[in-house]
């Protein structure tokens, strides 16, 4: 077993000469269950077998007891990790989820899609596809999952994601403008610290140390190396020619003051704007706050703010 690394992408993921693959963070797992403090319920369900493809739905029981009949809106929810670690079932996103589906009383499905490196991008993005399309399978109350038939609101169908998850949840929007989804259109998107690029520093990048580049870069192209690069418009919508058909009503963009992604935050609002699509687009930034701080710090004012306007943004 040889210890020579070909790639380092800690605090993610390691990647040795002989091919192994150490993931750091993101392994651990919990089960889908009633959770107490919520009372929001969870399961996980088969999409399809060939890609393998599944997703965890969370239920609003407290809601759904006491109005059986009453639709909820639907969120399809995309996790983060760079492309590379975490699961819909990671305790970071479980207990993530579990708070958002109480607090906006919704219905939840979260994506767990094929990871790179052993699945290279667009793996990602077609499991995502996959797991919408089935989402929308369920709009006429036929579908295969009970709990989409009989509580989701498909006239209110909303796509979010962090990071990685975020990036993720644009292109599928893209997607849903240019192919359609079986007569759903969703209502809107949520990015949270988008994980967006380009080759040109744009805001407070041009003082980032060249080696935080050189990750978030280096991160994209070891997840995607088929790429063009830099300002692949997956990576970079600001060079895409196609983002007018994002197929949404509205967007709300998360940022965080000392992330270094602030800056493709706060440019994806200035070039979605200027791109000729009709819809709404907001940013939020939170002071003070790293990427993802919500995720570690969820009790914290800016996690409880940020969560509060999510809320809005979906009811």
């Amino acid at each position: 077993m040889s210890n020579e690394l070909a790639h380092d992408f800690s605090p993610l993921i390691k990647i040795y000469k002989d091919g192994r693959i150490e993931r750091l963070t993101g392994t651990t797992t919990l089960p889908a269950s009633l959770d107490p403090q919520t009372g929001v319920e969870s399961k996980d369900v088969v999409i399809s077998k060939e890609p393998a493809l599944s997703a965890r739905l969370y239920l609003p029981t407290k809601s759904t007891t006491n109005s059986p009949n009453k639709k909820l809106p639907l969120l399809v929810y995309i996790h983060g990790g760079g492309f590379v670690v975490e699961h819909a079932s990671s305790p970071i996103y479980h207990n993530y989820l579990n708070a958002l589906v109480a607090e906006t009383n919704i219905v939840a499905v979260s994506v767990e899609y094929r990871l790179a490196p052993e699945h290279s991008l667009p793996a990602a993005y077609d499991d995502a596809w996959g797991s919408l399309k089935w989402v929308a399978s369920h709009s006429d109350g036929k579908g295969s999952e009970d709990w989409l038939n009989r509580h989701a609101d498909f006239q209110r169908v909303f796509i979010a994601g962090d990071s990685a998850g975020a990036n993720i949840a644009h292109n599928v929007g893209l997607r849903v403008g240019s192919e359609g989804l079986g007569g759903v259109k969703p209502k809107g998107i949520v990015l949270v610290h988008p994980y967006f690029g380009g080759s040109e520093a744009i805001g407070a990048e041009q003082a980032l140390p060249p080696v935080v580049r050189e990750y978030m870069v280096g991160l994209w192209r070891l997840a995607y190396p088929s790429t063009s690069g830099s300002d692949d418009p997956l990576f970079n919508p600001g060079k895409d020619p196609k983002l007018s058909e994002l197929g949404c009503e509205k967007v709300l963009v998360c940022v965080a003051e000392k992330d270094a992604l602030k800056d493709r935050g706060w440019h994806y609002s200035e070039v979605l704007k200027k791109s000729g699509w009709k819809g709404a687009v907001d940013v939020i930034e939170s002071k003070g706050e790293n990427h993802v701080f919500h995720l570690f710090n969820p009790t914290c004012d800016n996690a409880v703010a940020l969560l509060k306007k999510m809320v809005s943004f979906i009811n």
